[in-house]
């Protein structure tokens, strides 16, 4: 739509018509991949036997939540570049906050009886601490607490902390020539590489072994934790949003990008990860190789189409219900004996996996979707820039 005034010899009265901004096509393999990325996550912290070629990618894990922050960065890019200054920031704010804090609270309230838990574990100041500051998504800021109630949640202090920003990232003039874009991209790669390479280097907390999934000194948990230590996977995830803006690639070259990372992804995964630093991987040592998928997987080719395979796209709508919901609500059904109390138990740990997954579409239908859908409505978007057309 021009915004520009059209000039006639007899200008009639101007009607007002509101600046809209084009829908962006969906990209539905990348929800599909949130999916596979959101399991893997699951099996990682409840991993069974048996997985056979899978493992490898289960046992690095933890890897994937760094994914999830390069994806949200690139999404929010993809969707929002074009609006720059007229981006109105509460709207864009109230949007998000719809959809991250129901189902917060929501599986805070469930997790009521891990605070027993907690309360035993931790020094009673502490323990107020975190009372006080995880319903407020304030935990990440502590390495200590960062974990706190619910064990996943600290990702979402991280996310605010990146969401609040980013209004004012999208308005940086950001280069526009794909080749700068990608060499942003790498650097900012490499910075965020930097604390991770000067520990492991520096040993300053003095470990007589190396650093793993169960190291929790003060630094390692600020590294693994709090939300300074991601704000280089975020940006690397809106480069590459702008990146995908301002580059024209063909089918054919989108196939070849995902087919190459995907190959360099299970050849790491198979021979180089077990000889790879726990805590450069945990850094991000693998984003430019998601990012390379991210963008492969961002226009149609059979690659996308495999990703965005129906079931996949289901549990991918609830895939934040999933992550979030998962580490406690698998926790509190063998607190409570539930396989055993159902005869299940032959079934197990399968039949808890089936449980999550159940839980998470069950809430996302009947809790987030109304939930957001009711405070967008309690808090409607302000009204759009009016501006004078012909009718």
């Amino acid at each position: 739509m021009s915004t520009s005034i059209l000039e006639q010899d007899v200008p009639p009265l101007p009607s007002p018509v509101a600046i809209a901004f084009k829908r962006k096509p969906p990209l539905p393999a990348l929800t599909g991949i949130r999916t596979l990325l959101a399991l893997a996550i699951v099996l990682f912290h409840f991993t069974p036997p048996h997985l056979g070629l899978l493992y490898p990618f289960v046992d690095h894990g933890y890897v994937f939540v760094g994914v999830f922050f390069l994806i949200s960065g690139y999404i929010l890019t993809y969707n929002y570049a074009d609006r720059g200054a007229a981006l109105n920031k509460r709207d864009f704010w109230v949007a998000r906050i719809s959809r991250l804090y129901p189902v917060y609270l929501l599986v805070l309230v469930v997790s009521i009886p891990m605070l027993f838990e907690e309360w035993a574990s931790r020094p009673h100041a502490e323990f107020l601490q975190g009372i006080i500051l995880t319903p407020f998504l304030l935990q990440g800021w502590s390495p200590t607490l960062a974990t706190f109630w619910n064990t996943v949640a600290w990702t979402l202090s991280c996310e605010v902390v990146l969401y609040i920003a980013f209004p004012w990232l999208i308005r940086i003039p950001w280069p526009k020539r794909p080749a700068q874009l990608v060499l942003l991209l790498i650097a900012i790669w490499a910075v965020g590489l930097i604390p991770h390479s000067l520990y492991l280097l520096l040993n300053p907390e003095h470990l007589t072994g190396p650093v793993d999934r169960y190291s929790s000194t003060p630094l390692t948990r600020f590294l693994k934790f709090t939300p300074l230590p991601y704000v280089c996977t975020f940006l690397v995830g809106v480069t590459l949003g702008k990146l995908q803006l301002n580059l024209s690639l063909t089918q054919r070259q989108r196939f070849t990008l995902a087919a190459a990372s995907l190959v360099a992804l299970g050849i790491f995964f198979y021979r180089l990860a077990p000889k790879t630093a726990y805590l450069l991987m945990h850094g991000g040592l693998l984003i430019p190789l998601f990012a390379m998928l991210v963008l492969g997987l961002s226009g149609p080719h059979f690659i996308t189409s495999c990703f965005a395979w129906r079931p996949l796209l289901l549990v991918g709508e609830s895939s934040y219900c999933l992550y979030l919901l998962h580490f406690n609500l698998y926790q509190l059904i063998h607190i409570y004996h539930v396989p055993e109390r159902l005869h299940v138990s032959a079934l197990d740990p399968w039949f808890s996996y089936v449980v999550l997954v159940l839980a998470s579409l069950a809430i996302y239908r009947f809790f987030e979707a109304p939930a957001r859908k009711a405070i967008l409505r309690r808090f409607p978007p302000a009204p759009r820039a009016w501006i004078p057309t012909s009718s």
